[in-house]
């Protein structure tokens, strides 16, 4: 199996300007990623940013880098000028790792592609962890998935689901222990045809609603596989909060 890394690193961020520039134990952000992503099995992994500082970081560092337009409305589409600029064939594999991501176990990059490989009538897949608290089940910045016998997606929600009916009466604890929660993962392994269309579809109304890309798939009968991680996957790094945090992960680990 053969499948390209390719990760978006934007260099603007309301909560934290400059992310992937930002000092985690003597190295930014972006090269811890990078690292993670390059102790996988990927053919190639690639840097995708607009910002000239981000590339010349890359270029230090021995990463390959490739630059983008500075208007893609998401990453998906970001995605899409990389494997065009690569040449990259429509059945080949990639596998998009967050810029913010610096402690990504390389065993979930694996496992993602290996996932869409399996499941050829797939042009997604993604990962997802069982759900073992009320408050994650609650809480709309946690994506809930459901899928059907063979591991493909159902849907994908802020809301609750599956809601059960009876259980949640008596207590919103058993509930959680008693149904198949599972929150959505963001890593994902597309194939690259599949990207070419998606740049090529409007939003659709459940992906306005939402707020989820994968909807947009979906809504234009795209089949996406959900796995359960193999292994824990880290929170990645949205304030200064999560920087410290991964700081202090690093520090303690002597990486």
């Amino acid at each position: 199996m053969s499948y390209t890394v390719i990760i978006p690193a934007r260099f603007a961020s309301t909560r934290l300007p400059g992310k992937p520039l930002l000092d985690i134990v003597g190295k930014p952000m972006i090269q811890r990623v990078w690292e993670q992503a390059g102790q996988s099995t990927a053919s190639g992994v690639v840097v995708a940013t607009d910002h000239t500082g981000v590339e010349a970081a890359c270029q230090q560092m021995g990463a390959n880098v490739c630059m983008t337009r500075a208007d893609h409305e998401s990453g998906t589409d970001r995605l899409q000028e990389v494997v065009a600029k690569l040449g990259l064939t429509d059945e080949a594999i990639v596998v998009n790792v967050q810029g913010d991501e610096p402690l990504i176990p390389p065993a979930l990059i694996e496992q993602v592609a290996a996932n869409l490989a399996a499941h050829p009538d797939a042009g997604i897949a993604t990962l997802a962890e069982p759900i073992k608290d009320a408050e994650t089940v609650f809480n709309p910045n946690a994506v809930k998935v459901v899928r059907d016998r063979q591991g493909y997606a159902l849907y994908f929600s802020r809301a609750p689901m599956p809601w059960c009916r009876d259980e949640w009466t008596q207590n919103a604890q058993v509930m959680v222990q008693q149904a198949p929660f599972l929150r959505h993962i963001g890593i994902y392994a597309y194939r690259v045809g599949f990207l070419h269309q998606f740049v090529n579809w409007s939003m659709g109304q459940l992906e306005q609603l939402e707020k989820l890309e994968q909807l947009r798939a979906m809504e234009n009968g795209v089949r996406i596989h959900v796995d359960v991680a193999a292994v824990d996957m880290p929170a990645g790094v949205d304030t200064e909060a999560d920087l410290s945090r991964v700081r202090n992960a690093i520090q303690g680990g002597a990486a």
